[in-house]
């Protein structure tokens, strides 16, 4: 399997968008590496 990056277009009501970009800046986190996160734990709670 290859490793790296990919795109993946997700569908999200506007105004959640635009108020998870306000907390990621807020906080200092970057809005993909949270979805990833989110991805990841729950495949672990999948595993589980």
């Amino acid at each position: 399997m290859k490793k790296g990056n990919a795109k993946l277009t997700l569908s999200i009501d506007q105004k959640i968008i635009e108020e998870y970009k306000k907390y990621c800046e807020k906080n200092g986190f970057i809005i993909s590496k949270q979805v990833e996160k989110f991805m990841e734990e729950k495949l672990k709670d999948e595993k589980n």
